[in-house]
């Protein structure tokens, strides 16, 4: 119906008045009544379909399972329209190369479970490192702290330490030695550079005697003979020198190795001592406390430390006793061999007695230089 009153109302004149107004005619009222009815009509369908879309999208949003994939052109039929919320199953991408269907979901599982595996296993083991060091500083901190404290304790008086009366006076008794025979070895050393620097002088003497007596005629026979007594002085003092380097390096080897690695010893032994007086105090405090189940774990803990301490504190004083032992064995061979050797050079030397002093030398298997060779000081022979 609304065709035809359209089509009618296309094809007919308007007339218009000489106002310019346009007439009335009982068609007129038709059309325009048919007109206002299409526009209501239009307006209710728009809105309410534009209403219903605008009310969807602000609720829902956009809705991908609700998309719908068009196959034809604008404007196309219904029949190309395939909606997406038809395809099920899992993606799948198509590897050309195996000509398989592989998965993407578990592709992307795989792959995200070997990268969070191995940065787990790096994680872990840093903080494996992390930890260990942190327990070693943790457990040097705890062990300066309890041996500062027993420290400070000891020297005001407040503390008790454990003391080995015996061993105590042998270590003393060596670092008193020690101290002597570094004086004797200081004193050897400077009789040895002055000796040196006197069979020096006794060599360029006598050269300069032999050369006046070539010069000098009239005193030929007196410059001839004091150039044979110096020549024969310096002879018997490069032999008295290789006796006293002998003594010296002897001297040296007994003071600042062999003593000093007991004296090591000793010092390993003093702090040994100290930590086990340290966790001793510290495991007397604790058993004096309350005997709460906190205390309990506590004086386990130290009584354990203490076992500790105490076998090594044990061990190494064991050590410094068979040290002491055979140092003092050691020492007292050594020194007997020296001390002669020492005594018959310097005897045989200021006697005059070239034989004696050669054959002290054989005696304890010194050998000399050649005579031509240069003579170094006894500081490049240390």
């Amino acid at each position: 119906m609304t065709d035809s009153i359209m089509s009618k109302a296309a094809t007919m004149e308007i007339p218009i008045n000489s106002n310019g107004d346009t007439g009335t005619l009982p068609e007129d009222d038709s059309l325009e009544q048919a007109a206002k009815l299409q526009w209501s009509l239009d307006e209710k369908v728009g809105s309410s379909r534009g209403t219903r879309d605008l009310q969807q999208v602000m609720v829902s949003g956009p809705n991908l399972n609700e998309t719908s994939i068009v196959s034809g052109g604008y404007g196309g039929t219904a029949e190309g329209i395939i909606p997406t919320s038809s395809i099920k199953g899992p993606a799948v991408r198509y590897n050309a190369e195996f000509n398989k269907r592989i998965p993407v979901a578990s592709l992307g599982s795989n792959m995200h479970h070997s990268s969070s595996s191995s940065s787990m296993t790096a994680e872990e083991t840093t903080r494996g490192v992390a930890v260990e060091k942190l327990e070693t500083v943790r457990k040097w901190g705890l062990n300066t702290y309890k041996c500062t404290k027993q420290m400070i304790s000891e020297r005001f008086g407040r503390g008790s330490r454990t003391v080995d009366l015996e061993l105590e006076a042998q270590i003393e008794v060596l670092r008193d030695t020690k101290r002597k025979y570094e004086n004797v070895l200081r004193l050897a050393r400077a009789l040895t550079n002055h000796f040196y620097n006197m069979v020096q002088t006794q060599h360029a003497l006598g050269d300069t005697f032999a050369d006046l007596s070539q010069k000098s005629p009239e005193l030929r026979d007196e410059f001839g003979y004091n150039a044979e007594t110096q020549k024969l002085l310096c002879k018997n003092g490069e032999t008295l020198l290789g006796a006293i380097n002998f003594f010296v390096s002897s001297i040296n080897t007994l003071v600042n190795k062999t003593m000093e690695d007991t004296l090591m010893t000793i010092k390993l032994y003093e702090n040994a001592r100290l930590e086990f007086d340290a966790y001793r105090t510290d495991l007397e405090e604790l058993s004096m406390g309350p005997k709460d189940a906190v205390t309990m774990a506590r004086i386990d803990a130290a009584q354990q430390q203490y076992q500790v301490q105490k076998d090594k504190y044990e061990r190494l004083r064991s050590d410094v006793t068979i040290k002491l032992k055979f140092l003092e064995e050691n020492k007292v061979k050594v020194m007997h061999k020296q001390l002669l050797l020492f005594h018959n050079a310097i005897s045989a030397y200021f006697a005059g007695n070239q034989q004696q002093l050669e054959q002290t030398l054989k005696q304890f298997n010194i050998k000399l230089r050649p005579p031509g060779a240069d003579k170094p000081s006894w500081l490049e022979e240390q």
